[in-house]
């Protein structure tokens, strides 16, 4: 449905360098399919979600939909738009305060020209969960709990129609009791709906949840990915294993040294080997590793792993 092939994305640094963002990431979505793309802040999930979305353009390779490669022509990228939705964390701040709710959730049909706009924006906030919608077309965000709100920005989404979503920390800024809500709530929707879903986030616990496969980034690059289960169980990159090792049930305690690396000063060799528990090998430290490719099967870059990692 949405795929990612090769693409890096740079932006201008200090003294003429480059920062590489994202630097060479394989990646699908398939029909139906939730997938987590996991890591700390700074690893260049945001600007691949964004590069997905078709905001920002790959420094090279490309985005393809449904098998066509994204074009960024105003007509194409429009049509484009109505298939691939964002949800942003911050509901509060997605929402115009002196928009209702009703405006909020037309805007998008909108822009597109949609027919029956009353019926379109009615169905997406049934869809969202915020019945009988009628109730709620007048009301302002501050009127609304944070629950209710993150269901507005949904709605927006759903009132186009899109086959894929891409959600970037959708329940980072809410409650616990909260949460849970708005993931049950993704997963009817992927259920009733056939939604696809890219869900952007540093929480392994709310990937364990929701996600079908696990997508975990380091420094621009998936270092880990493969089936929820397989890489939130049984974890070979030394990364994923620090991650893990925060949650409340885990065993054992890896407390990581210093900062992820500058994107303008790519360590050479593993990009982790700096940070890295287990960095007992040469190779480790100056042979690069090679980018992991779009697949559903396990798969890991690393040198301690080799079973997994590409050749």
């Amino acid at each position: 449905m949405l795929e990612a092939t090769e693409v890096k994305v740079s932006f201008g640094g200090r003294g003429g360098r480059q920062a590489r963002a994202v630097d060479g990431v394989n990646l699908t979505v398939a029909p139906g399919e939730i997938v987590a793309l996991v890591g700390e802040s700074g690893c260049g999930k945001t600007t691949l979600a964004r590069t997905l979305l078709g905001l920002e353009r790959p420094t090279s390779g490309q985005v393809s939909y449904d098998g066509t490669p994204l074009s960024y022509t105003g007509r194409r990228l429009r049509a484009f738009r109505r298939q691939v939705q964002l949800v942003l964390q911050d509901p509060m701040g997605s929402l115009n305060p002196r928009q209702t709710v009703y405006e909020a959730v037309a805007e998008g049909p909108r822009i597109h020209g949609l027919p029956d706009e009353e019926k379109v924006v009615a169905d997406a906030l049934s869809r969202a969960g915020l019945r009988p919608p009628e109730r709620f077309f007048l009301r302002y965000p501050h009127e609304l709990s944070g629950g209710q709100r993150q269901r507005v920005v949904i709605a927006g989404a759903l009132a186009l129609s899109p086959k894929v979503l891409i959600a970037d920390e959708p329940v980072a800024s809410l409650d616990a009791s909260v949460r849970g809500e708005i993931l049950s709530l993704l997963l009817r929707l992927r259920d009733d709906l056939g939604l696809a879903a890219l869900v952007v986030t540093h929480d392994l616990g709310l990937a364990w949840n929701i996600a079908d496969r696990v997508a975990v980034m380091y420094l621009g690059r998936i270092v880990e990915s493969g089936p929820t289960e397989d890489v939130l169980t049984n974890p070979q990159h030394p990364y994923t294993q620090a991650l893990l090792s925060v949650l409340p049930e885990s065993p054992e305690r890896i407390v990581l040294t210093g900062e992820p690396p500058d994107p303008t000063r790519i360590p050479t060799g593993c990009r982790f080997h700096p940070r890295c528990q287990l960095a007992l090998t040469p190779a480790c430290h100056s042979t690069p590793l090679q980018i992991l490719p779009a697949t559903t099967t396990a798969q890991v870059a690393c040198h301690l792993a080799p079973v997994r990692t590409t050749t």
